[in-house]
This record gives C-alpha cells, sequence and structure tokens, in this order.
C-alpha cells in the first residue's frame, strides 16, 4: 500500500512551484476567508437606515476604488517593492473597514468604501509581480493558476460563512474581514521577501539602473508604448466583462424567473465547487497546449455559458449554463495574468499587473453599471447576444495573437 506523504496530496501541476508561491497561496485564502462585507452591503445599509438612492453612491464609491488602487498598486510595486506595497494595502483596507462599520453618514461611508477597494486592489499587482519574481515564465500559468484557486477556495468558505455571522450580527462581518486582512499582513510581514527585480534595500548601495529602466521611468509609459500588451488587455477585458456578469446579471435572471436567493446561492455553490474541485487538474493537462488558445477555448466557453442564461427558465436551465461558463473559467485559470507578466520587463512588473488588475477593475465596473443597464433599459436578451457575441469574438482574436507573443517570448530568451 503506497504511504500517503504531505507531497502527494498537492496536485501534480503545483509541485515544483517555490515556497513563496505556497505562502501567498495560504495568505490568499486567510484574506478571502474575510471577503464578507461586500455582498451583504445592501442589507448593512439599509439596516442603518440608508435608502436606495443612497445606497448607489457607496456601491459607486467601492466600485471606483477598484480603479484607483490597482493603478497605484502597480506604480509602488516597482518603486518602493512588493512587500511594503502589500503591506500598505491590507492595512489600509483593514483599518477601512472599521471605518464604513463607524461612519456616521453616507458620505463618510461612500468614503470608507472607497478605501476598502483602492487599498484592497493595491494588493494584487504586487503580489503577481511577487509570483513572476519567484517563478520562471514557464511555470508562472501554474503559480497564477494556484493563486486564483485560493482566491476560489476562500471565496466558497467565506460564502457559507458570510450568511452563517450576518444572522447573528453584521459586526462580525467587519470583524472577521479586518481580522483577516491583518493576518494576510502578518504572514507578508514574517514569510515574504522582495525578489531580486525590486529596488535596493535601505542601506544598500544603490545599484546602477538599466538604461532601458531609466528611459521607462516609473509611470504606466513602459505599457502603453508596448504595442503587444495594448492589444492583449482590451482582449482580457472584453473576456473579463462578460463573465463579470455572472456576479450581477445572473442574479437579476433568477429573480426575474420568479426563484428564490436561495437558488442563486445553490448557482455559486455549483461553481465553487467546479472551479475547486477541477482546476488543479486542468491546469496539469492544458499545460502542454499554446496558452492564448486555452484561453480562446475557455473564454468561448465562458461567452455561451452566460449566453445559455437567457434560455433558462428554471434551476436545471441555471444549472446548465453554470456549468458551461464554469468549466470555461477553469479552463482560462492563470493563463492571463501569466501572458502579461512574460511581457513585462522585469523592473516594470508591478506596472504590467497593474494595468491587467486595473483591466479587471474597468472591466467589472463597466459589468455592474452598462451590463445592468443594458439588461434593465434596452432588455435581458440584448445583453446576452453582446456577451455571446464580444466574448467569442475576443476570445478569438486572442488565440490568433498565439504566434505574436511566441516571437515575444523567443525574442527576450534570446536576448
Amino acid at each position: 500500500m503506497p504511504t500517503l506523504t504531505a507531497s502527494s496530496l498537492i496536485p501534480s501541476s503545483f509541485r515544483d512551484l517555490p515556497p513563496v508561491v505556497w505562502t501567498i497561496f495560504a495568505g490568499t485564502i486567510v484574506n478571502r476567508l474575510g471577503y464578507l462585507v461586500t455582498p451583504f452591503l445592501i442589507f448593512f445599509l439599509a439596516a442603518r437606515g440608508v435608502t436606495g438612492a443612497e445606497t448607489s453612491y457607496v456601491l459607486g464609491a467601492l466600485g471606483a476604488g477598484n480603479l484607483l488602487g490597482p493603478a497605484v498598486g502597480g506604480i509602488l510595486a516597482d518603486r518602493i517593492g512588493r512587500r511594503p506595497t502589500m503591506l500598505i494595502g491590507l492595512i489600509g483596507a483593514s483599518a477601512a473597514q472599521g471605518a464604513l462599520f463607524l461612519a456616521p453618514g453616507v458620505w463618510t461611508m461612500a468614503a470608507a468604501a472607497l478605501l476598502i477597494s483602492a487599498a484592497g486592489s493595491t494588493v494584487s499587482p504586487a503580489a503577481y509581480a511577487l509570483l513572476a519574481d519567484a517563478v520562471d515564465s514557464e511555470r508562472r500559468r501554474r503559480a497564477y493558476a494556484l493563486f486564483g484557486w485560493g482566491v476560489n477556495i476562500g471565496t466558497a468558505v467565506a460564502g457559507v460563512l458570510g450568511g452563517y455571522l450576518a444572522a447573528r450580527g453584521y459586526w462580525l462581518l467587519f470583524a472577521v474581514d479586518a481580522g483577516s486582512m491583518l493576518a494576510y499582513a502578518l504572514v507578508v510581514a514574517v514569510r515574504l521577501k522582495d525578489g531580486p527585480s525590486t529596488p535596493d534595500k535601505p542601506g544598500e548601495k544603490p545599484q546602477e539602473k538599466d538604461p532601458q529602466e531609466k528611459k521607462d521611468g516609473i509611470g504606466y509609459g513602459v505599457v502603453l508604448r508596448d504595442r503587444l500588451a495594448m492589444l492583449l488587455l482590451p482582449l482580457f477585458g472584453v473576456q473579463l466583462f462578460v463573465y463579470s456578469l455572472t456576479e450581477v446579471a445572473l442574479p437579476l435572471a433568477v429573480h426575474d424567473s420568479g426563484l428564490s436567493p436561495a437558488v442563486y446561492g445553490a448557482m455559486a455553490a455549483v461553481n465553487a465547487i467546479l472551479v475547486v474541485g477541477l482546476q488543479p487538474f486542468a491546469t496539469a493537462r492544458l499545460s502542454r497546449f499554446p496558452q492564448l488558445a486555452v484561453q480562446g477555448a475557455g473564454g468561448t466557453l465562458i461567452a455561451g455559458g452566460v449566453a445559455l442564461t437567457g434560455l433558462a427558465d428554471g434551476v436545471a436551465g441555471y444549472t446548465v449554463s453554470v456549468v458551461v461558463w464554469s468549466l470555461g473559467e477553469v479552463v482560462v485559470a492563470g493563463i492571463a495574468a501569466g501572458v502579461v507578466a512574460n511581457l513585462a520587463p522585469a523592473h516594470a512588473r508591478g506596472r504590467y499587473q497593474g494595468a491587467f488588475s486595473w483591466t479587471w477593475g474597468l472591466a467589472r465596473f463597466a459589468a455592474l453599471t452598462l451590463g445592468v443597464a443594458t439588461y434593465t433599459t434596452l432588455g435581458p436578451s440584448v445583453l446576452w447576444w453582446t456577451a455571446l457575441v464580444a466574448g467569442t469574438a475576443a476570445a478569438v482574436a486572442t488565440a490568433a495573437l498565439t504566434t505574436r507573443v511566441n516571437a515575444r517570448a523567443a525574442h527576450e530568451l534570446a536576448a
């Protein structure tokens, strides 16, 4: 009988990843266990007597912070280092959780919500850049897939935990959120170190900068001048917009079908089970294929699954649609972030990941605003057709860039 060891419990696709990747994975799970306030924010605001119109100000501020944070986080990650940026974001977001709970009025609540999302979203570019520092280009897709797996594990547990805590007092949601962020900050402070491409440490003799690094400066010009990145990021953005519709348009469709909120909760559980259960194995099986071709196939599945929501009118139909786009989510895990990391010069990894995270934030913000507006004004069918056509077109266009991305990678290796 084979001996069961700790390493045998690790999926094969992740076994050769270095300790820093596993540290970020574990910290991400802890951090995501505390993403409890946002799903219940509307209920909390209603309990505090905030009207529907006033609620939109707080939610708008929350969305705006997701556009501000990644841009700042990318610059800070390259300027002051990955680890300090993560600490600033985690501690700042934790403090903002307390500020939101104690805020006396709508405008102070909006300011706290802005700080929560802005500070919290500075963490991802720095974490992504630190992962890129820790592994070579061949293993980055798997490192980012493991990171995403941690997000999904934590989110799945948080979905159950949030409902339990909310029934016993909203203050518990805020306490767990703030505590989990501080716990992750402690992990970062104790267990992580900045990679070799980050700035010199205090007291050390400054190293001579590469001439290209001096030319690129500290802003986002280095990304904006990269034509291949400027082609890929909008295409990834369209696909992320279609995926983000699962957060906002799916619950609207379930509600309009006359089904209870419990049905949407069940759909979220189906997604979590599939992603957590299948992602490690899919990553291992698909790693041998061209990344952008796999991204295109997965993006097409996501677009088709979201569009199938328009044909559903019962639990079975919604389950089919969720299964299809969840399989797409499993297929694309880690690819986009890995491709962006491989495009980035070592001195600009934080800004490239900041641009990618900003694209994520913009896509989610567009889904919350344009997606909902399209659904409610032009009709659900317009939104579903838009998701199918735009998502599929972006997926095909992404796959078509495989040759250019491979040529860029070969050039970098030769250099």
